[in-house]
């Protein structure tokens, strides 16, 4: 146990060496000088990157989870298969041809990007969200039906806050590539830091890819630590894999 604990220390400290080797070298290339010659550029393309994942997240969230609430209904179960293959449908297609598609009915600019972004981001919630209703012990539905509970409050008091670990994972999950995809953005006129990675890649300039690719990198886990902070605040003490080992 302890040489395992020793490992695990070993290459944890071992990828923060690594990751401020990467910084130390990148500082002493000049790498990041986009950043503080074009400060205000920076913060504009960040503050269009967040809305763009912010708002196709969103609507995301208000589309998947009622969908997948309602799958769970004991009458609607047989429209399970009819949203998940329309969830997975939206998943397998490429966000390029998404893109494309959609130019011609949105136009160019946010309001594509964010109905690609909004399609790549239902999958995981929904799946998650059903995997979560759908893992509750029967047991405590009956509970709950005898101790006279209306079908919605079952819902609200135990299978959603009993779902609650299963649904974060799935927001997180989604948000997180949200943040990686909306990159694209930049190919349709939607902004973001896309604009520096591609254009970097298109002029073969370090110093412009990787100020746009190493925030893009940190707003992505900074996404995930704020969410994983969310979750021990929403989801029931009781019901995280961590009270149940």
């Amino acid at each position: 146990m302890e040489r395992k604990k020793f490992v695990s220390l070993m290459v944890r400290y071992g990828f923060y060496a690594l990751v401020i080797y990467f910084f130390v070298w990148s500082f002493q290339k000049n790498y990041f000088s986009y950043l503080f010659k074009e400060t205000e550029t920076f913060v504009l393309l960040t503050r269009q990157h967040l809305e763009l994942v912010a708002v196709s997240s969103l609507l995301a969230i208000a589309v998947a989870l009622p969908s997948a609430v309602l799958v769970t209904r004991p009458r609607f179960r047989q429209t399970e298969w009819i949203f998940t293959n329309l969830a997975n449908l939206g998943q397998t297609i490429p966000v390029l041809a998404v893109l494309a598609l959609m130019i011609s009915i949105l136009g160019l600019g946010f309001k594509t990007a964010v109905f690609a972004l909004f399609i790549y981001s239902v999958l995981p919630i929904f799946r998650n969200t059903v995997a979560g209703l759908n893992s509750i012990d029967d047991r405590l539905i009956d509970a709950a039906k005898g101790m006279g509970m209306k079908p919605h409050q079952i819902l609200f008091r135990v299978e959603l806050p009993n779902a609650a670990y299963s649904i974060m994972a799935g927001i997180r999950t989604a948000i997180v590539i949200n943040v990686g995809t909306a990159a694209f953005a930049f190919l349709i006129g939607g902004g973001g830091l896309g604009v520096w990675i591609f254009t970097g890649i298109r002029l073969f300039d370090n110093s412009a890819l990787l100020s746009g690719a190493v925030p893009v990198t940190l707003l992505a886990i900074l996404a995930d630590y704020l969410l994983r902070l969310l979750e021990y605040v929403v989801v029931p003490k009781g019901t995280r894999p961590s009270a149940n080992a």
